[in-house]
């Protein structure tokens, strides 16, 4: 798809061009220019207490080569400038463009047995291949994706409360994000694991510190293209985040901010998401998600972290917009989906350390932010939302007084 100038184009030429790149279909096509494609009978079966939905605006980043392919990507955030964030970084990245692999999708149950009797670390250990096989049964629609049960382990902890045991079994998910394949395992599993143990078994649930489902992904950015002075700059910037907590809480945000975005238009659960990589970055010290270097030839930067995404089950199947965005991506599995997401939130992360490093982050940030403010002043009309921004960038004013005041100036 010719992605250049995309930002210039009317929502109509927008649209045009991801129905004939993406082969959407004219009901698609609708749903995203109605925004309120989900209805009310849907969404009153997704959650409890239902009185509405709320709203997201849909952007595309472009300019993303990830192994040789382009991808155009869905993009669901209310903060401005995120998605012109990604595009630039990631247009700076060309020709080469992004690298990217994904492991397995395997997630992690965990059975919390209280009170167990004396020797159930040892007959755990003994009936390894028993359970392994108990818990195969609950996987088996899995296998044929080449999924299932792949291994189970067993930890005694002692807390305050007395000895616990946790059993944990590593599932491959395949396309799924996998949270209700291992619930459903792990609370039928845990029967047979207290005949074995004694005591009592307690929570059963997945945790969402999916080490063994990480993605990595790196690009170089060139001295010709972001200049040498921008590469120490950027790499003083790097090295603040990786020696201070306080900045790096900022850095990792800004990180999540393209993860999210994607995940949330793609209806992943974000919060897992969220959870896993806050949780990973503090690992031995609250780090980085992202590392930067100099290279002869500029800065190279890199990514990783747990993802726990799916292309099937959830939000995926019952979103009309989250069906369509994966269309629109062209991901064929939830490691490729994984893939794409962690290029974004490298590319995010990049743009912000440049902006900072460089111009700082208000100067693009604002004017783009200054469409905001005009609708906070009271501005309604396409017109008079575009008419207000352009006073308060050409003057550098971007308060709500100054928008209000030209918004009256406006309507006299």
């Amino acid at each position: 798809m010719d992605v250049s100038g995309f930002y210039k184009l009317s929502i109509e030429e927008r649209l045009k061009r991801i129905k004939e790149f993406a082969k959407l279909n004219d009901d698609e096509v609708d749903i995203l220019k109605n925004t309120g494609a989900l209805s009310f009978n849907i969404a009153d079966r997704m959650i409890e207490n239902v009185v509405g939905a709320v709203h997201l605006p849909l952007g595309i980043a472009t300019n993303f080569k990830i192994n040789g392919k382009e991808y155009i990507i869905p993009m669901a955030i209310e903060e401005p400038s995120v998605v012109a964030a990604a595009c630039k970084a990631a247009k700076f990245t060309l020709p080469e463009g992004f690298f990217a692999e994904a492991d397995e999708s395997v997630m992690i149950g965990q059975l919390q047995i209280v009170n167990p009797k004396r020797g159930a670390l040892e007959r755990l250990t003994e009936k390894k291949i028993n359970l392994l096989e108990a818990a195969k049964k609950y996987t088996e629609g899995l296998e044929k994706y080449g999924g299932g049960v792949k291994d189970v382990s067993f930890r005694e902890m002692r807390t305050k409360r007395g000895k616990m045991l946790i059993v944990e079994f590593d599932v491959n998910v395949a396309d799924a994000m996998g949270a209700n394949t291992i619930n459903t395992l792990i609370e039928n599993i845990a029967p047979y694991v207290v005949e074995i143990t004694g005591g009592e078994h307690r929570l059963k649930i997945l945790t969402n510190l999916a080490v063994k489902r990480k993605v990595r992904a790196e690009a170089e950015w060139r001295n010709e293209v972001i200049g040498m002075d921008a590469v120490e700059k950027i790499l003083d910037g790097y090295e603040m985040a990786a020696n201070d907590v306080y900045r790096c809480t900022t850095h990792n945000k800004g990180i999540m901010n393209g993860i999210d975005a994607v995940a949330v238009a793609t209806g992943q659960d974000w919060r897992a998401i969220e959870a896993g990589a806050h949780a990973y970055a503090s690992l031995g010290g609250y780090k980085p998600l992202t590392r930067f270097e100099k290279t002869k030839n500029g800065i190279k930067g890199r990514i990783e972290l747990p993802l726990a995404v799916g292309t099937v089950g959830g939000a995926v199947n019952s979103v009309p917009t989250a069906k369509i965005a994966l269309k629109i991506l062209g991901v064929k599995s939830a490691k490729e989906l994984a893939m794409v997401m962690a290029c974004v939130g490298l590319a995010n992360n990049f743009a912000a350390l440049y902006a900072l490093a460089t111009t700082g982050i208000q100067a693009g940030h604002m004017k783009l932010h200054a469409r905001n403010i005009a609708i906070l002043a009271g501005a309604s009309s396409p017109e008079e939302i575009d008419a207000v921004a352009r006073e308060m960038n050409e003057k550098k004013d971007y308060s709500v007084d100054f928008a209000k005041s030209v918004l009256e100036k406006i309507r006299r």
